[in-house]
């Protein structure tokens, strides 16, 4: 299975009397990666007024959430969300952060003017498509080390990182569609999931 995403941050900018909307789209894989982007962006950006958000994460696409941060009600992070939406992605979070100009937009102003942000940052993005992918924890007699590489080198899963003591342990990734094929190879150690991404 694969879904769509942003290869690295990429930025918007729209300016409407006086006011600055700068939009940041960035790849995203967890609500804790949301919070730190969020509290980055807020003290890079201390004196301005509002850093509007939206945010759909997994490849389901059933975790999103928009964010007003203050401004009228559905006014900012909706259209920022629909965006998200529009472009087909996932895993991605885009904040608008904006600098009052001294002039009042009204809602239909805002809405135009944050989803043209965030627009504009998704359309300088490397939109790239990812396959869903599964972490494992292999934990294993030393003495088991030479069969479960061998094995390891030819399935196609990756190697995250290795602890190799009396009892062994790798962290591995591969895809969904290897991932019993895994389990059941490794039916004599200890196979833990650590979740699909």
């Amino acid at each position: 299975m694969k879904y769509k995403t942003i290869q690295n941050q990429s930025d918007g900018l729209f300016k409407e009397k006086g006011s600055k909307f700068i939009a940041y789209a960035v790849p995203c894989y967890s609500e804790e990666e949301v919070r730190n982007y969020l509290v980055s962006w807020r003290k890079d950006h201390h004196q301005a007024r509002h850093v509007c958000y939206a945010y759909r994460l997994g490849a389901d696409k059933k975790n999103f959430r928009a964010n007003d941060d203050g401004e009228p009600n559905n006014s900012a992070g909706i259209p920022i969300l629909g965006q998200i939406q529009s472009f087909d992605l996932t895993n991605v979070l885009v904040g608008v952060v904006r600098y009052f100009g001294g002039t009042k937009l009204g809602v239909g102003g805002l809405v135009q003017a944050y989803k043209t942000a965030a627009k504009e940052a998704l359309e300088h993005a490397v939109v790239i498509e990812k396959e869903l992918m599964e972490e494992f924890e292999l934990r294993f007699q030393y003495d088991q080390l030479p069969s479960v590489m061998n094995f390891l080198k030819t399935s196609g899963v990756q190697l995250l990182s290795t602890e190799l003591e009396a009892e062994c342990c790798l962290v591995v990734e591969c895809s969904l569609g290897i991932s019993d094929k895994l389990r059941k190879e490794m039916e004599d150690i200890s196979v833990k999931s650590n979740g699909i991404r």
